[in-house]
């Protein structure tokens, strides 16, 4: 107890040093949001992998599918690093910083805003950011309260607020800069954490080859009848699985708090270099948390199973194979979770505060607004939001609501479903209508609002929010095209200068008029 102790205090005071540090970085509105868009890219790829990855992945649902789908849930960290990672900074970084910077937009809302020339569009975009980021940051909380439960035996309660009130004291303090300098000693302690934890655990089964024996001679007839389906290269349920893929890869293209990232970096050079870095951090984080995962089905005795559910639930899958190690590695796993969650959850607030004030107060509800009142609103609010999510965690804690994954495929599927499309489109297509982008915010919020509240009624497949979000961005990525063709083009002038900035026209003295074959 006095090693977890002291661990913990070296890990508070650390990351609340740093936000102290970074104050002087963050005195107006461009150093506290982006960190002056001149973050390098170890920075950068680790503020990306630590957004990314979270107490809900390494709890709820590394727990969840490593039980539903056995050693095949590794496809999941593996989609996350192609796609979730290589594919986004490939499609999206460069594009993003440049014309980001052009439009002189620091938010997602505000992208859209000037991308398509509506306020109402920018305004629609920041309601949707807010109201959907409240049950992911919930998510956050669930699962690391179980962790803590486990190791220190403290009430939920007290976990949530002590995490709240110390991430909130660095993101008011340093802002962006602060986050992104925590996110990559967060990471390095996140990478080193999996890798040790999986080695232990393997290590408590008798190794990899004798762990993977004893999953191959694990059967349910209530997910399949073919012997050793948990041990198979796709496992029980491709389908289900295939969705889990796509939800956690694709949505981090159409989430606000990842896509900001792009926004930050300090050059165009250096995204080929970060994308390097963040592809390899997934492999590691994102693979190692489903890989240990899919071996969770060998520790039924220490969970109990009633009707081929864990007695605990889902979310207590994970505890419950890292309670038998010892000590000092429970204490580097509470640190592991803890710096993912707090890396994620400084994120959320960030990304949230900042469209509050930028996109929604700014200029509207306030109208005469300069940078340092700005600053002081967005302080503010980090203050609001973290209050409401830790509200809304401990109700939803007590009148046990949901999983951690259900939770986290609500927020990902409205937020990624309703901004994927009009972001990608938006930065690649010229012809991409106002009309469209409308047609992809109400699509994807209605669909998960329904599924929240009359989730029976829809067609099995899409009964789990999971499913659900994968169905909206898929579906958004056609309706934003379809739309645009048969709505009203954009304003010439309107596109044409967004556009400019990926074809800058550059004047060199020309010192020879003539070359050799004219002459």
């Amino acid at each position: 107890m006095v090693i977890k102790a002291l661990l913990l205090v070296l890990f508070f005071g650390v990351m609340v040093g740093i936000g102290l540090y970074c104050r002087r970085n963050a005195t107006d509105v461009n150093g506290f949001v982006l960190g002056g868009r001149s973050v390098g890219p170890w920075l950068t790829a680790f503020a990306y992998g630590t957004s990314y990855f979270s107490a809900v992945i390494f709890v709820g649902y590394a727990g969840q599918f490593g039980w539903k789908y056995g050693i095949a849930a590794t496809w999941v960290g593996i989609g996350n690093a192609l796609v979730g990672s290589l594919l986004a900074w490939a499609v999206l970084g460069r594009r993003t910083r440049i014309m980001t910077q052009h439009l002189s937009s620091a938010t997602m809302p505000e992208f859209f805003g000037r991308r398509f020339g509506s306020r109402p569009l920018k305004l629609a975009a920041s309601a949707i950011i807010f109201i959907f980021l409240i049950p992911y940051t919930a998510s956050l909380y669930n699962g690391l309260s179980r962790l803590f439960g486990m190791a220190f035996n403290i009430d939920y309660s007290v976990c949530v607020v002590v995490m709240a009130i110390l991430t909130g004291v660095y993101v008011i303090a340093g802002g962006y800069m602060a986050t992104a300098i925590n996110d990559f000693i967060q990471g390095i302690i996140m990478i080193f954490g999996i890798i040790a934890v999986i080695a232990a655990v393997l290590r408590s089964q008798g190794g990899f080859l004798a762990a993977l024996d004893g999953l191959a001679a694990v059967s349910d007839p209530s997910v399949s009848a073919a012997p050793g389906v948990f041990n198979s290269f796709f496992g029980p349920d491709p389908l289900n699985l295939l969705g889990v893929v796509i939800l956690t890869s694709l949505g981090t293209w159409g989430l606000p708090q990842m896509v900001q990232k792009f926004y930050a970096i300090k050059s165009e050079s250096q995204i080929s270099k970060g994308m390097v870095i963040s592809t390899a951090f997934a492999v590691i984080v994102a693979g190692g948390c489903y890989f240990l995962g899919g071996f969770g089905r060998l520790f039924t005795a220490q969970l109990g199973v009633a009707n081929g559910v864990p007695a605990g639930g889902y979310d207590a899958i994970i505890p419950a194979m890292l309670s038998g190690l010892p000590d000092l590695l429970i204490a580097v796993v509470v640190i592991l979770v803890l710096s993912a969650s707090m890396s994620t959850l400084s994120s959320l607030v960030l990304a949230s505060s900042s469209t509050l004030t930028l996109d929604f107060l700014k200029g509207g509800v306030i109208k005469d607004m300069d940078e340092k009142k700005q600053v002081r609103v967005m302080r503010a609010l980090i203050v609001v939001f973290i209050a409401i999510s830790v509200v809304l965690a401990i109700i939803q804690y007590r009148s046990s609501v949901t999983f951690i994954a259900q939770l986290m495929g609500v927020s990902w599927g409205a937020l990624a479903g309703a901004f994927l499309a009009p972001f990608l489109y938006g930065l690649y297509w010229k012809r991409a209508t106002r009309a469209a982008c409308w047609t992809s915010f109400l699509f994807s919020s209605v669909v998960m609002v329904l599924n929240i509240f009359v989730r029976g009624s829809f067609p099995k497949l899409l009964q789990s929010p999971i499913n659900s979000g994968a169905f909206c961005m898929l579906a958004g990525l056609v309706l934003v095209p379809l739309v645009s063709a048969f709505t009203a083009p954009p304003e010439k002038a309107l596109v044409e200068d967004a556009f400019s900035c990926y074809e800058k026209r550059v004047t060199v003295r020309q010192s020879e008029a003539l070359g050799d074959e004219q002459t």
